[in-house]
């Protein structure tokens, strides 16, 4: 038997057969199941190696309080492993953050700062930042946008496993970025497996978007963890299609995902269309549709 944080990771690897029916013969889709980690995200993974390398390095002690800036995901990350380790979590959000992962972060005892949603999408890091600068001996501020151990996670950890559950067929990896970590990791390593891998970076179609955590990357401040030329090519999928595609996932695919996982699959199905036999596509769900059931994007019906 092992504890909850030795249960992050080792995600399944889903395909999507319904939605792959409108791909060209031989061309494969296949999505890594992050929503399944303890902490229900993606995030698990890159916040418990910050969290490992501040306890190993000697920055995090038990007096100190975690504190980052997040849209929600690594937040919750945070607060679920402070709790189970005994730590303080203050975090940095945008007060537009939705109502379920502000509910959720209590719930595990995190201290929420909220800013003003006008200040737009890097102000809670831009506070995060200047509470750390002020007062340094009581925080540990892992800097989740400029952390290695961020990417690391995902190089260690989710790129192995897709080589793994894949063996070592795949061809193309596509995943949109908030700090950049999970594209950054999964890359890097799938490159030294596979030299021609392709790497495609979805993105939202404008700067005033709706994929709570995904970024706008000419108009956002660039974490400094991203590496741009790890992409061979990106594409925009606009908040309207991403919502659709979440909602086809639950209804045809029996896969209740947020919304940036319906971004994920909609970019990558997209693509594949275009993709000669032989091709085996690799998508991420980043986190589950209960973190967004007070939008009305669902529809009505309660779809």
């Amino acid at each position: 038997m092992s504890g909850l944080l030795e249960n992050i990771g080792g995600t399944p690897l889903l395909s999507l057969p319904r939605l792959a029916s409108e791909l060209p013969r031989g061309v494969e889709l296949y999505a890594k199941a992050e929503h399944l980690n303890p902490g229900g995200s993606v995030k698990d993974r890159p916040a418990l190696s910050m969290i490992l390398d501040g306890e190993r390095s000697g920055a995090l002690t038990d007096d100190k309080i975690i504190l980052d800036a997040t849209s929600g995901n690594t937040g919750i990350a945070y607060a679920m492993i402070g709790a189970a380790r005994g730590y303080r979590v203050r975090l940095c959000l945008p007060g537009n953050a939705n109502v379920e992962r502000k509910r959720i972060l209590r719930i595990y005892g995190a201290e929420l700062v909220e800013t003003d949603p006008r200040e737009g999408f890097d102000a809670p890091q831009k506070l995060a930042q200047r509470l750390a600068a002020e007062e340094p001996e009581k925080f540990f501020y892992p800097n989740q946008y400029d952390n290695p151990s961020n990417w690391r996670a995902h190089y260690d950890g989710t790129a192995p496993e897709i080589w793994e559950q894949t063996g070592g067929r795949v061809t193309h990896f596509l995943a949109g970025i908030g700090t950049s970590g999970t594209f950054t990791g999964i890359v890097r390593r799938l490159r030294e497996l596979n030299p021609n891998l392709r790497a495609v970076l979805m993105q939202p179609d404008s700067p005033l978007h709706g994929l709570e955590g995904m970024r706008h990357v000419e108009t956002s401040i660039v974490p400094g963890i991203f590496d741009p030329a790890l992409a061979d090519e990106r594409i925009a999928v606009s908040t309207e299609d991403a919502q659709a595609m979440s909602r086809r996932l639950a209804r045809e695919e029996g896969l209740f995902v947020g919304v940036s996982s319906g971004a994920n699959v909609l970019a990558a199905l997209r693509y594949a269309r275009e993709l000669p036999p032989g091709s085996v596509v690799v998508t991420v769900l980043c986190d589950g549709g209960g973190r967004y059931l007070s939008e009305d994007f669902w529809g009505d019906d309660g779809a």
